[in-house]
């Protein structure tokens, strides 16, 4: 195919002629480790995954907390749905 040719050869049916497509590939391995190396550099030496981990589930625990009658029927209908996942007894904290 010319570089100046706007639509790639097709045969009888009008379909692409597949002899003139190129493969065409690229490895972002080297990419993806640079990537996760400045995301590790940006979180800190004193990055705790534990500690943001109990963190996260302290803060669910406060959202879901104090819920009134149909604030907890609709937690409920939420978490049967799967939107939700259970927590503790299935039952919002009080």
């Amino acid at each position: 195919m010319a570089p100046h040719d706007r639509t790639p050869p097709s045969d009888a049916s009008g379909a692409p002629d597949a002899s003139e497509l190129v493969d065409f590939a690229v490895d972002l391995t080297s990419l993806e480790v640079l990537r996760r190396a400045q995301v590790m550099a940006a979180l800190g030496p004193d990055w705790d995954p534990m500690e943001v981990l109990l963190g996260e589930e302290a803060a669910y625990d406060l959202l879901y907390s104090g819920l009134d009658a149909e604030q907890q029927r609709l937690y409920d209908d939420l978490v049967a749905a799967g939107v939700l996942p259970s927590r503790g007894d299935g039952r919002a904290a009080a």
